[in-house]
């Protein structure tokens, strides 16, 4: 074997190593040893394939290329935000991590091997230029998307304010990729959106994210409202993905006086259940909570338990599926793996990541009227839809109306 050959073996042999015994299978007595044996026997597989590459292959391949790109393979097959960093992404992703960068407002997330955009921060260049939930990231800075880990990903969308990121967007309706380039900016979320409805009785509150701050404000519009009086309550979590999963938990918490609201658990984290805590109750005043494919992460845990509890109507459509605690490990040739350790449950005890959270009455986005609002190469100016019908608001609205206060 050529000396590339051999160093690509071991790379993978390492990184097999570290990721799959870091579990700690020796102290598992004889169960451990055939879990062992599977995995080395799957590692003669892997040299064998290499070896193959490299003998027959219709061109001399680039070893340290395809042993990347394996290895890219084995973490991402995982689940979407597990990641394996080359030597010198992980140098790129460290530096990026100390500073403070401009984004485009884009959250992404990797769905059918590309990159994918879960939801789109209100206000941002990603949204002006009309870029929405499922559109796919083909490519960035003309490297496909394919070929990249989702940490790479997102630190590409990243940089200092003023610079400029080109990709292309597959999108509805649109044969082939369009390319965009956007300006990145300093963003900041949008303030709380609070409307009344229906003289007043149904208040309407969309958070756009879930921090300390946020979680705050909406736990002081509760506590406001009359406590004897005939208020209902509509709380938006389309489209919000950032937050804290411990201040999902607290809002939660705010409409369940009893019972589970989540827990946590991985192979080596030891389960953690998360109870409604009745001191941190605030209001029991009928509720219906709006989701869609845009709802991930932390406001995922909060319609979940809300559903589960049977505390509310869930109304929209199914949530992306984002629930996972990861852990960076640093390789010995100054790689990383970026790994999931622990996913969140919903009280059903089904992990939000692997089953996302399905409404009890599903109300899904018209593609017809997603297709007229991007067309914009052959739609004129007057000609494009200026009234929005919001299907899923409407149905959440005569949902509550129905409840009795």
């Amino acid at each position: 074997m050529s000396k590339n050959f051999k160093r690509a073996v071991f790379g993978i042999s390492v990184a097999l190593v570290l990721v799959v015994f870091l579990g700690g299978f020796v102290s598992n007595g004889v169960s451990a040893g055939s879990q062992n044996d599977g995995v080395y026997r799957q590692m003669g597989v892997y040299e064998e394939v290499l070896h193959k590459v490299q003998s027959d292959y219709v061109t001399d391949p680039n070893i340290t290329k395809v042993t990347n790109g394996a290895l890219h393979g084995l973490l991402e097959s995982l689940d979407s935000d597990s990641s394996y960093l080359t030597p010198e992404e992980n140098v790129a992703y460290k530096a990026h991590q100390n500073e403070g960068t401009a984004q485009v407002g884009l959250n992404v997330s990797r769905r059918y091997g590309y990159a994918t955009v879960v939801s789109v921060m209100p206000g941002s260049p990603a949204e002006k230029e009309q870029i929405t939930d499922g559109d796919i990231i083909e490519s960035i800075g003309g490297t496909s998307t394919r070929e990249l880990s989702l940490a790479m990903v997102r630190l590409m969308l990243e940089g200092k304010p003023g610079t400029d990121v080109t990709f292309s967007v597959v999108r509805p309706g649109k044969a082939e990729p369009q390319k965009i380039t956007l300006t990145r900016k300093q963003l900041e979320a949008p303030a709380l959106s609070e409307q009344q409805y229906e003289n007043s009785s149904i208040l309407y509150l969309k958070p756009v994210v879930l921090t300390r701050e946020r979680v705050a404000e909406i736990e002081t519009r509760l506590k406001a409202m009359p406590k004897n009086g005939n208020k209902k309550v509509l709380l938006d979590l389309r489209d919000v993905t950032d937050g804290d999963p411990t201040q999902a938990i607290n809002l939660a918490n705010a409409f369940l006086q009893s019972g589970t609201i989540a827990s946590i658990e991985g192979q080596k984290v030891a389960k953690q259940t998360f109870t409604a805590d009745a001191t941190k109750y605030i209001t029991g005043a009928p509720l219906v909570v709006l989701v869609n494919h845009g709802t991930a992460g932390p406001a995922e845990l909060v319609a979940a338990a809300i559903l589960d509890n049977k505390r509310g109507d869930l109304v929209g459509d199914r949530s992306f599926g984002e629930g996972a605690v990861q852990k960076t490990i640093e390789l010995p040739d100054g790689a990383a793996v970026i790994l999931s350790v622990a996913k969140y449950e919903g009280p059903s005890g089904k992990a939000i990541q692997d089953q996302a959270v399905t409404p009890n009455i599903v109300v899904t986005e018209s593609i017809d009227q997603y297709l007229a609002e991007t067309d914009t190469d052959s739609a004129k100016p007057e000609d494009k839809p200026t009234v929005h019908t919001d299907d899923q608001l409407n149905k959440a609205l005569d949902v509550l109306k129905q409840k009795s206060a």
